[in-house]
């Protein structure tokens, strides 16, 4: 079994909905086949580096999936017939991209802990808020 890894762009005209069907199409195509689904990332409505079939943006998803060398052509031919796919690829990681994406993985889960971190945002504008009270402390002391 092989570590692929698919990217593929959706049109943006779909709605959330039909955009999150596609996605489980394709997924579904993978598990059908024998693949196992090791991550997926939905990296939401990007610009595109240039215009394809007149459209300037996409839904940009990322897949990662263990699996036989004939999943990648099943995949690849659900892609293509698919109108709602601008573009896709799909490659084979080696040890060294493997490792990449495990660190990755790993960096994206740790990510929302650092983002809960909002508090300290808080305690902050607490003494801001205590300030003036010191000045009008110090203005009657000054007469």
């Amino acid at each position: 079994m092989n570590n692929y890894e698919t990217v593929f762009i959706l049109t943006p005209v779909l709605s959330d909905a039909q955009m999150k069907e596609a996605v489980e199409k394709f997924k579904k195509v993978l598990t059908d086949n024998g693949a196992a689904i090791v991550n997926e990332e939905n990296w939401g409505l990007r610009k595109l580096a240039y215009p394809i079939q007149k459209k300037t943006t996409g839904f940009y998803t990322l897949i990662e999936f263990d699996g036989e060398p004939t999943i990648v052509n099943k995949l690849e031919t659900a892609f293509r017939r698919d109108e709602k796919v601008l573009r896709f690829l799909t490659f084979r990681l080696d040890k060294f991209a493997e490792e990449y994406a495990i660190k990755r993985r790993n960096l994206k889960k740790n990510a929302p802990k650092e983002e809960v971190a909002e508090p300290a945002q808080e305690e902050v504008a607490a003494p801001v808020a205590e300030a003036p009270a010191a000045e009008e402390a110090q203005e009657p002391a000054n007469e």
